[in-house]
């Protein structure tokens, strides 16, 4: 499990509303649309719970700030249960002054707690002086902290606790973020803001006023019509392109940091290094690589301004970005442009260069918890981080203790987002539906999922799979999985772990999700790196085929099964095979960094450089000749290093961004990368839609899958299960899957010596051809076979010596 940067601050955004129609309102509103045009900017919508049937963008019009479609108002709406009195301080500038007013909000009759206002664009310039951007954040009042007139900002008038007995912690003194902005203006902390006690609570902050400090959320204009290329939702404004169709199983799953991608990168303008537009310069290197979708960390706002505060130390860093503050604006220190409509303008640009290029982008996203964080002292109740959820209505938003005292955390980073409740679960359905259909992503990875499965709201932790009312299930619902042959929907991925009992549910995700496979990870590393801790053969062949014990027990396919062997928390595929232990300790720029796991089934192949490399194409290897879908690290074709540090989460620096300039070896183990992607991609075979079957459905003498032993013999069940048996092959009928290969052949020596291997039949007429054998002796530009050139080694019965800790894969011609 990662640890993330401590949590400390929050981040969502606000919206204000208030109405009138004056003509120079309507003139204001044709500026603002031919604006919107221009930008091409999404369409400003909220969220609510769907009715039977209803499609999910017809709901997302109601919760944030938005402009009518006339351009001539602005409605503020937000959800809060429990508030006595909520004002919208509007805001001309973002930071360090006042607001230009207040407008109160009136709570709906009849809602559940929704409070509402409206202002016309013309009361914005004559009374409150805002001509431009309108930057806005909420103040709350409520039973732990009622509305006293005498109260002013930094008073505690009105004041009776930080807590009550419910869970509320109002305090009008901190500004709060609409958790539905579109767009928010900056992070809590930043270069030259540095006190996060401004959004503190407790006797010796909670008069502290935030408003000056504390990020606002901005309102964006209304959207333009489509342009006809995008089949997301009716009104999204197209430019985002079309959006790939392809199966999880045909894909090629590429796991990176945005920013890490180009930060480092000389050909990219030095202005756009590691933002959404460099990213999107990328696009026809990684297609060209062989990739086919993009899983970027955490793009949603979350607290990393301050990385820059002290750009020589990782103290308090958040590189990864696990500490989301607001779930519908794109991070705004990753654009390029940071006007306001800057960040999502480019961002759904990016996502169209993708797409052009054929690439699906999946976006991995936090709705386990959020930046607002936890206790800041062991032991205080009353004294916590306020920027949003938090201050709007604690107990709906976060999971509770009994007494409402404190947050459950199965997170380890402050708390459980209460995502059985209908409102917060709300939130989550319409942030999703949002940067699917208005921000173009093809597909979602959640971070610790489990918390999503959770079916108790305060007082305990309490998983299904089953409950129809999970978020869990609800988002498949609404947004259904994309099928196991393709077409339309969405690729849904799943962390299946998270912190405590009951939070370990790999295998156990509801029907529609595909998971990390940390037992694939597991198994594949204990087998190269700990042969001593005894993997069986048997347990070897259920991992590479697909791993049906998780997964073929409740209707989901091989794709489920997303395999991986390194992550972004955890050893870089180099360091898996180049360090005996973490070592995170060490002086910036690669450390020092907290947490990190201390059994990374690791082995540094005795310290030799050119073992290292071939237990890294071992690794590799087995990621493309396995059924599921498969996930590379950025930076694994070059072999990037963190020299060990297994968890870098705070290193925001050259060390941690990925090289772009490769040394000779580097450059050939790309070439080894791109040519095995290649290789899976030509290959269907490896690519099943279902579990493999050991039948013979046509009648060749092949059975769809079949094992061996070296000796070519069939195991038995002694062979199966014995730990000191280090050596596996396996056919694939390659006729069953129309493959261009009849069939194909893979042989893996385990062990240090070299082995024989007796192959089995090609077919009728055809023999052997060796694509690649990773044992050292063939390292090189051409150790992986372009198509044609494969070396001819014989047909059944001939032998194969495969050295120590290698494989080779054949095809049948």
């Amino acid at each position: 499990m990662r640890t993330r940067i401590p949590l400390v601050l929050s981040a969502p955004v606000p919206a204000a509303t208030r109405h009138r129609v004056p003509l120079l309102a309507v003139l204001a509103g044709l500026v603002l649309a031919l604006i919107a045009a221009v930008l091409g900017l999404p369409p400003a919508d909220g969220g609510r719970a769907l009715a039977a049937g209803e499609k999910a963008e017809d709901a997302r019009t109601t919760l944030g700030a938005h402009y009518d479609a006339a351009g001539e108002n602005i409605t503020f709406r937000v959800h809060s249960s429990a508030a006595t009195r909520m004002v919208v301080a509007l805001y001309e500038k973002p930071t360090g002054a006042e607001e230009n007013g207040t407008v109160p909000l009136k709570k709906e009759e009849g809602s559940d707690g929704t409070w509402t206002a409206t202002v016309s664009v013309r009361e914005l310039a004559d009374e409150y002086g805002i001509d431009g951007t309108v930057h806005y954040g909420y103040r709350a009042w409520g039973p732990n902290w009622p509305y006293d007139e005498d109260w002013t900002k930094g008073s505690e008038a009105g004041f009776v606790s930080d807590v009550d007995g419910e869970g509320n912690r109002f305090n009008p003194n901190k500004l709060l973020l609409d958790p539905y902005a579109r767009e928010v203006s900056h992070d809590p902390l930043r270069e030259g803001m540095t006190d996060k006690g401004v959004y503190g609570s407790g006797p010796a902050h909670r008069t502290e006023d935030s408003g000056p400090q504390a990020p606002k959320g901005i309102v964006l204009p209304p959207t333009a019509p489509g342009n006809g290329s995008t089949s997301q939702a009716e009104g999204s404004g197209g430019g985002t392109g079309e959006k790939p169709q392809r199966a999880l199983k045909d894909d090629i799953v590429y796991e990176v940091h945005l920013r890490g991608l180009t930060k480092n990168d000389s050909s990219i303008p030095a202005d756009e290094r590691g933002t959404y537009k460099g990213a999107a310069a990328k696009a026809g290197e990684l297609a060209e690589l062989g990739v086919t979708a993009v899983e970027f960390l955490p793009m949603q706002e979350s607290q990393n301004d301050a990385n820059d505060a002290d750009p020589d130390s990782s103290a308090d860093d958040n590189y990864w970005g696990y500490v989301t503050d607001n779930f519908f604006a794109p991070d705004r220190r990753y654009a390029a442009d940071r006007s306001p409509g800057g960040p999502t303008r480019e961002f759904r640009a990016m996502v169209e260069a993708y797409h052009d290029a054929g690439i699906k982008v999946i976006a991995d996203v936090v709705y386990n918890h959020t930046g607002e964080g936890g206790p800041w002292n062991e032991g205080d109740k009353n004294t916590y981080g306020i920027h949003s959820y938090r201050g709007l209505d604690n107990p709906t938003y976060y999971s509770l203790t009994d007494d409402r005292q404190e947050p459950v955390d199965n997170t380890g980073v402050g708390g459980n987002f209460n995502t059985y409740n209908p409102v917060a679960q709300n939130l989550i359905v319409d942030s999703l539906a949002y940067w699917k259909d208005v921000l173009g992503v093809d597909g979602f990875r959640h971070d610790l999922a489990p918390v999503l499965g959770n079916t108790c709201e305060h007082g305990c932790f309490k998983y299904s799979a089953t409950d129809p009312d999970t978020a869990l299930n609800r988002i498949t619902r609404e947004m259904p999985a994309r099928g196991a042959r393709g077409g339309e929907g969405t690729d849904w991925i799943a962390e299946p772990w998270a912190l405590g009992e009951g939070t370990y549910q790999i295998g156990n995700l509801p029907a529609g999700w595909s998971e990390w496979n940390g037992k694939y990870r597991d198994t594949l590393r204990t087998d190269q790196n700990k042969p001593e801790d005894e993997v069986t053969p048997g347990q070897l062949a259920t991992r590479l085929a697909g791993s049906s014990d998780l997964y073929g027990d409740d209707g989901r396919r091989p794709f489920n099964s997303v395999n991986f062997m390194v992550a972004h928390d955890g050893f870089t595929q180099r360091d898996l095979y180049a360090c005996n232990a973490k070592q995170n300790d060490q002086p910036w720029p690669y450390g020092p960094s907290d947490g990190g796991s201390d059994d990374n089934i690791s082995w540094d192949q005795g310290g030799e450089a050119g073992a290292q490399r071939q237990a890294a194409r071992n690794g590799f290897a087995f990621l493309m000749l396995s059924a599921g879908t498969p996930m590379m690290t950025g930076g694994d074709e070059v072999l990037r290093s963190t020299r060990c540090n297994n968890n870098p989460y705070n290193l925001d620096n050259a060390a941690n961004w990925l090289d772009h300039e490769p040394g000779s070896d580097q450059r050939t183990f790309r070439t080894y990368t791109q040519r095995l992607l290649e290789f899976r991609k030509a290959h269907p075979a490896l690519r099943p839609a279902d579990f493999y079957s050991g039948g013979d459905a046509n009648g060749n003498g092949m059975g769809q899958l079949d094992w061996f032993t070296p000796a070519g013999a069939a195991p038995d069940e002694a062979y199966w299960n014995g730990a000191s048996n280090h050596a596996l092959a396996w056919r694939i009928d390659g006729t069953e899957f129309d493959d261009p290969a009849d069939g194909l052949y893979v042989a893996y020596n385990g062990s240090s010596e070299a082995v024989d291997f007796t192959l089995p039949s090609p077919g009728e007429g055809k023999e052997w051809h060796r694509v690649t054998d990773t044992g050292g002796k063939s390292e090189g530009a051409d150790q992986v076979a372009e198509p044609g050139a494969e070396t001819p080694v014989g047909g059944k019965g001939t032998e194969y010596r495969l050295g120590g800790r290698s494989l080779a894969v054949m095809i049948a011609k």
